[in-house]
């Protein structure tokens, strides 16, 4: 199945569903991409991204490790071979300035840079993204994701 690219609402309600979007996701990413992911708390923003670092892991033959949610270290970072996987959270941070410090947008073919919570951040037009926004549906059980950017 295609992922889908252009602004199509891609059910995610059950956790098998979110792992195969996942791993078909990855294959879209070569390095020195900065991935966004939008959502409130509980949507699966952290299971997508567990599921995609695994993706990875398992492409090249390594021990799939735990993927959580760097919300108190407001960074993880994952080696996968020569690509680094950055896993940035930003709940926690109240200012803009606090995103200066942590060299978010370092321009590197060889790490993937995923963050959870960027509202914070201010986007320059010179930085593309590819943005991933989760949703809960009518119920919380129901959740989706729409993803822009991609190409």
């Amino acid at each position: 199945m295609p992922i889908a690219i252009k602004n199509s609402k891609i059910d995610i309600s059950s956790e098998k569903h979110t792992k195969k979007i996942a791993e078909e996701f990855s294959n879209y990413l070569k390095g020195g991409e900065i991935i966004f992911f939008y959502g409130e708390m509980g949507v699966g923003k952290t299971t997508f991204i567990r599921y995609l670092i695994n993706q990875f892991q398992k492409n090249q033959n390594l021990k799939l490790t735990e993927v959580t949610s760097p919300t108190f270290n407001l960074l993880n970072e994952y080696q996968v071979n020569d690509l680094v996987i950055k896993h940035y959270d930003l709940f926690r941070l109240k200012d803009k300035l606090e995103i200066k410090n942590l060299d978010i947008f370092e321009n590197s073919k060889n790490s993937i840079t995923l963050i959870e919570w960027p509202q914070l951040i201010d986007k320059e037009k010179s930085i593309k993204s590819i943005n991933l926004h989760f949703n809960y549906e009518d119920e919380l059980s129901n959740r989706s994701i729409t993803i822009n950017g991609l190409s």
